[in-house]
């Protein structure tokens, strides 16, 4: 079943580039991923720079996605954007819940359960990420701490609403620090999050799912993780700031 999912792999560029660098680095991967079959990508550019970064990829497959959204349609709501803004901007995709807006902005599971209705009603491809903090795996909590992101981001989604659902697993610990979970470790807790959604929805639509794995996820280990059967691609971060690093990786998705 699992040679069914197509890998998809998502580049966030979090607070990074200039207009310029941006458009540059985005001109790059789309000249090169057309080139790369059996795989689906998708960049996330810093808001100001999302409808120039749209004409660069434009053609090319690559899909423009942002990086958070607000699950309200408009209003007195300063410094936030809506999903009719991001699809305006050209935008096929957010990410919701990453573990920097939960640990640093301090976004609760009630919040992003919000902002992942706001998406899917308004047609975007809604990537939640989930996953657990060094302290929260060193005390054996890892499955706990997913299944709880799980159930709280997608509580009142339909089974239906799931084929525009992407999961994305990034244990905190390892997002930015060098450290990358074991290809074995990566697996075990993409197969409980599997399991969880097998146990939300039916077993169909949990083997459909495409489970990304992030946690500095590079070329040189790209090829490992994605082998796992459970793991479909990646979020990548700061490899994504490199074309040919990015372009690499979506390599070693296309031939997993």
């Amino acid at each position: 079943m699992a040679q069914t999912r197509i890998p998809i792999v998502g580049g966030n560029w979090k607070m990074n580039t200039d207009s310029s660098s941006g458009e540059a680095l985005a001109r790059n991967i789309a000249a090169g991923f057309p080139a790369i079959e059996g795989v689906e990508t998708f960049i996330c550019p810093p808001f100001p720079y999302l409808a120039r970064v749209a004409g660069a990829i434009e053609g090319s497959g690559v899909v423009l996605a942002a990086q958070d959204v607000y699950f309200q349609e408009s209003g007195a709501y300063t410094g936030e954007v809506s999903t009719a803004m991001l699809k305006d901007c050209g935008c096929g995709a957010v990410l919701l819940g990453h573990s920097e807006r939960r640990h640093v902005i301090g976004e609760t599971d009630d919040l992003i359960n919000q902002k992942t209705h706001a998406a899917l009603d308004a047609g975007l491809t809604a990537v939640l990420c989930v996953g657990e903090t060094l302290e929260q795996r060193e005390s054996g909590k890892t499955d706990a701490v997913n299944k709880r992101q799980l159930l709280a981001g997608l509580d009142g989604v339909s089974a239906a609403q799931m084929r525009s659902v992407v999961i994305a697993y990034e244990p905190v610990w390892a997002i930015g620090t060098g450290m990358t979970a074991m290809p074995d470790d990566a697996q075990s807790a993409h197969a409980a999050i599997r399991g969880v959604l097998g146990n939300l929805y039916e077993q169909e639509t949990a083997e459909a799912m495409r489970i990304q794995y992030g946690g500095s996820c590079k070329p040189s280990n790209a090829s490992e993780l994605f082998s796992q059967p459970d793991v479909d691609g990646g979020l990548i971060g700061g490899a994504s700031l490199n074309p040919d690093d990015f372009l690499g990786i979506l390599q070693a998705a296309a031939k997993s």
